[in-house]
């Protein structure tokens, strides 16, 4: 009876490694959701606008996420509240923290308080 108690034990610890190093390794960020809230964010205003530089998406329950990000916007009228409502078309995303950083000009710079330095990957050139 112990062996099969060892088992099952060992089934479950198993699964519970697979499942918590997806999270722990950030392997969420392949997921389609990801692609999805990127593009809701982008596309709210025009082309090039706004651009999400750092996003990261975790699973906290059966197809629930959660996602913090830092957005680059030529928008003096963004805020993180508007952010969460482009968001509001996804939701599976139930909470979020968003970071905003307003960049007047023709060329949006990553700030360095983000954790980037140099133009915005894929950014508009001058």
């Amino acid at each position: 009876m112990g062996i099969v108690g060892a088992a099952l034990v060992a089934v479950w610890a198993k699964g519970l490694i697979t499942e918590t190093g997806k999270v722990l390794l950030d392997r969420e960020m392949d997921l389609p959701v990801v692609e999805a809230i990127r593009r809701a964010v982008e596309a709210g205003g025009p082309a090039g606008e706004t651009q999400v530089v750092d996003l990261h998406v975790w699973r906290v329950g059966k197809q629930v996420y959660s996602c913090a990000m830092a957005v680059i916007t030529r928008d003096h009228a963004l805020t993180p509240e508007r952010v969460r409502a482009r968001l509001a078309s996804h939701p599976e995303v139930v909470h979020s923290t968003i970071e905003v950083h307003h960049c007047p000009g023709h060329r949006m710079t990553v700030p360095a308080a983000a954790g980037f330095a140099g133009p915005a990957p894929g950014g508009p050139a001058e």
